[in-house]
């Protein structure tokens, strides 16, 4: 569960803070020269390669992005970011999950805490549990979801008006990024728990 939630904080948290130029929801490349400029987007911004040095704008819940690096005549306006309450909402998703990872690891091991533990057997300390938990799980996945959606359409729009622009067009193509691929593996592994915790509390309820 700890590897679930540091997989969506990693990817949440690129390409600006951390991991440049390998993580991030969208990528433009080159098609044809190694030496022209990468752009990477992320939730919080994004970050620009050229020969070996990544320059990110700074990370912030409303980032507009630096496409200067990209061709002049490089559709750029179709690479725009979600609106702020998306990663806002992720920002939420990040709270509840860890509470969920206190709350649900302090249960599972309440055995070995011996009095105190004892607290912990209390119905509505793990009902909270088991729906925070959810909330958690829940919002991120939608959050991100959208965000699929989102870069997935710029991508369209960006590579079908390079096609219209002929043999005149950048020699650039743009891309989904990595960190979905991240983010999937990563509630795939969070449901486990998320289906244990609302499982023992269908049971405690019937």
């Amino acid at each position: 569960m700890l590897t679930a939630d540091l997989l969506v904080l990693f990817a949440f948290l690129s390409p600006v803070v951390m991991l440049h130029d390998q993580v991030s929801l969208l990528t433009v490349s080159p098609t044809n020269s190694s030496s022209e400029s990468t752009v990477y987007l992320g939730v919080l911004g994004s970050c620009s390669r050229t020969s070996g040095t990544s320059n990110c704008t700074n990370a912030t819940l409303t980032p507009t992005y630096d496409l200067s690096a990209l061709p002049d005549d490089a559709p750029t306006l179709l690479l725009t970011a979600p609106s702020a309450s998306t990663p806002a909402f992720v920002v939420i998703s990040l709270t509840f999950s860890a509470v969920f990872l206190f709350t649900f690891t302090s249960i599972s091991f309440r055995h070995k805490m011996g009095k105190p533990g004892s607290v912990l057997e209390r119905p509505a300390i793990q009902n909270f549990s088991a729906w925070i938990g959810f909330l958690g799980f829940f919002t991120g996945l939608t959050c991100f979801l959208i965000l699929r959606m989102w870069f997935g359409k710029a991508v369209d729009d960006f590579n079908n008006t390079i096609t219209y622009m002929g043999d005149g067009a950048p020699a650039v193509s743009a891309s989904v990024g990595n960190a979905f691929v991240m983010v999937w593996v990563a509630y795939a592994f969070h449901s486990v728990p998320i289906i244990s915790s609302l499982t023992k509390l269908n049971v405690q309820s019937t």
